[in-house]
């Protein structure tokens, strides 16, 4: 008899949190950050934690995921609710470019844990794809290079029960500024969307 969703997710997390296959390249080290749950019904694909959820262990801790919150619709306590899962395209914080902002997700991660991580999550109604990585990685290489024809495509993948976002970083407001078809219509489209997935 095989094991329970929860049981597999939880044997999976353990083995994410100890592993350590991408340490020398780490420039903190390793310190996988995740949120998942069984009964999660809502599941956020993102690019790699930053340096403050590095330091507090606690994923989207930071202005960024104030920004997000906002755009969701949501207050902490409903983020870190068991209804919202968390996998990011690199469980690391990967460090800096030399030109600024944060390095990519280590290539070795996504295929290594995603595969053990997701499957056990069979209650979800929701899938958010943020920034680049992450929308790459389910609707392919063009449309993370079309981001804003992506995004303002929300009404058809909404039918395939995804939503693609940008990255909401302080670049982003300039990004959205230039497209208000993305807070007129995107975004409250984007709220009623997460209100029905963590509806009971």
């Amino acid at each position: 008899m095989g094991l329970t969703p929860a049981a597999a997710l939880a044997e999976a997390a353990a083995a994410a949190r100890a592993c350590r296959l991408c340490a020398p390249q780490l420039p903190l080290g390793p310190r996988p950050i995740f949120q998942l749950d069984a009964a999660a019904r809502l599941l956020l694909v993102s690019q790699a934690p930053g340096t403050r959820a590095h330091l507090s262990g606690i994923p989207w801790n930071d202005k960024a995921g104030d920004r997000l919150r906002d755009w969701l619709g949501l207050d902490r306590a409903g983020f870190y609710g068991p209804g919202l899962a968390i996998l990011p395209m690199g469980l690391c914080y990967p460090g800096r470019l030399p030109r600024g902002g944060d390095a990519p997700p280590r290539p070795e991660c996504a295929p290594l844990w995603h595969p053990r991580l997701a499957p056990p999550l069979r209650h979800l109604r929701l899938t958010l794809l943020l920034g680049r990585y992450a929308i790459a990685s389910r609707l392919g290489p063009a449309a993370a290079r079309d981001l804003a024809g992506t995004v303002a495509g929300y009404a058809g993948l909404l039918r395939q029960g995804v939503f693609a976002l940008p990255h909401p970083s302080w670049r982003t407001r300039a990004w959205a500024a230039a497209r208000p078809w993305f807070e007129a219509e995107a975004l409250p489209a984007l709220r009623q969307a997460v209100a029905a997935a963590l509806a009971p």
